[in-house]
């Protein structure tokens, strides 16, 4: 099976400008390509994470990526999957943002000796005369054509600003750049960057008479078509401060049945001659088939210890009822406890098990939180000191979540 062939087998390639010619390139050149990353916040999320498992794909085939962090097109805002204008960030937060996107991204791909290029498109984006712009790149686009784009149609009734309208233009111009200076020939993205890719595509062919490609991934979404990489608590972050190894680990170990042998051709690295036996297997024989795809993915992201201590709590908890030392832990001191006593209310907050009290409240009245085996009645049920002996207290939201605390 050639590189291309296992792309399409495992269900990453959704639209293609030449199939053939890419089909080529893939299998049988050395090109480079790349894939652009807004830093929209402080660290990439599981959206994220299924590109970068590409670009590692075929960076292991031979090709070289380019990693572009979008310094530039993030003052912008990308209207692409949104019904509202993302919020604007300043430049500092930007390069902060980007900083962090940096160390995660070398997790999965190797910078060293120009086998891969992390470039910020602010480099030169900054540097634009906006009359020459318009005169020597404003030119190709159709205003007409550019509004039926799905990324621009979708917001016509809930109004597009003229600021997110120069996003398809400044992207594409980037491909422009990338394609003189570095020689890249293919941009790459999620399905919804449909629209701007091809931008990139034409305006390369009018704006040089050459030709240069694009691909697009099938996104991340359940067997229903709801985006995956959401939690009760937002998005699941690659960073261990905003989503810990043991959450990361739980989020892909419930997935549900029907999505688990699809996340494991898109994710992982695994055979696909082995995830074809694990998709004869079904009810309770799946259990040990998300605990590989959870263990693989937590190892990818957060290192092979890190998984194994993962794993170990996840099983301590479930097969004990109480947890081991690595399920997700918040220390209290007698300062978070200025009455002597803390509130099951206070413990949800305190945690982050909920992030307000309104929802703090509303998983109280639908009976959705336990403590120590207890289900609580009660925003007000008080526990003092002495609770918190022998271990802390164990706090169970929903059927799967669990939380220690201790003093």
């Amino acid at each position: 099976m050639t590189v291309f062939e296992e792309l399409k087998a495992r269900g990453l390639v959704a639209q293609t400008t030449d199939e053939e010619k890419i089909k080529e390139l893939i299998d049988k050149g050395k090109f480079t390509f790349y894939i652009g990353f807004d830093p929209t916040a402080d660290s990439l999320h599981v959206g994220h994470f299924l590109q970068l498992v590409v670009m590692s794909r075929l960076q292991r085939a031979g090709h070289r990526p380019i990693a572009l962090l979008g310094s530039g097109t993030t003052m912008i805002g990308d209207p692409s999957g949104k019904s509202d204008m993302r919020k604007m960030l300043t430049r500092e937060d930007i390069e902060r943002n980007a900083e962090c996107f940096k160390d995660q991204m070398r997790l999965l791909v190797d910078f060293s000796d120009g086998r891969a290029l992390m470039i910020q498109n602010g480099d030169w984006l900054f540097q634009l005369n906006y009359i020459n712009f318009l005169r020597e790149v404003g030119r190709h686009f159709s205003v007409n054509r550019m509004l039926a784009a799905e990324c621009y149609k979708s917001r016509m009734e809930t109004g597009l600003t003229f600021l997110e309208f120069n996003y398809m233009i400044m992207q594409s111009y980037d491909f422009l750049h990338l394609f003189r200076e570095f020689d890249c020939v293919m941009q790459m993205g999620g399905d919804d960057q449909w629209s701007n890719i091809i931008g990139g595509v034409e305006l390369i062919r009018r704006a040089t008479g050459k030709e240069a490609y694009g691909l697009t991934f099938t996104l991340l979404t359940t067997s229903e078509g709801h985006k995956m990489g959401k939690t009760e608590k937002g998005a699941v972050w690659l960073d261990p401060s905003k989503t810990s190894p043991y959450e990361f680990y739980q989020y892909w170990r419930n997935v549900q049945d029907s999505d688990v042998i699809n996340c494991l051709k898109l994710l992982t690295f695994i055979p696909l001659e082995e995830i074809e036996e694990m998709s004869a297997l079904s009810g309770n024989a799946l259990n040990a088939v998300k605990e590989r795809l959870a263990w693989e993915l937590t190892m990818m992201v957060h290192g092979r210890e890190e998984a194994d201590r993962a794993k170990a709590a996840a099983h301590a908890l479930f097969s004990a009822g109480r947890g081991g030392q690595n399920m997700p832990t918040t220390v209290l001191s007698m300062a978070d406890i200025p009455k002597d006593f803390v509130t099951a209310l206070d413990l949800l907050l305190l945690t982050k098990l909920a992030p307000s009290k309104s929802e703090a409240r509303r998983l109280i009245d639908q009976g959705g939180v336990e403590i120590n085996d207890k289900r609580v009645v009660s925003y007000d049920d008080r526990f003092d000191a002495a609770d918190f002996k022998e271990g802390g207290l164990l706090i169970k939201k929903g059927k799967k979540t669990y939380h220690r605390v201790t003093l």
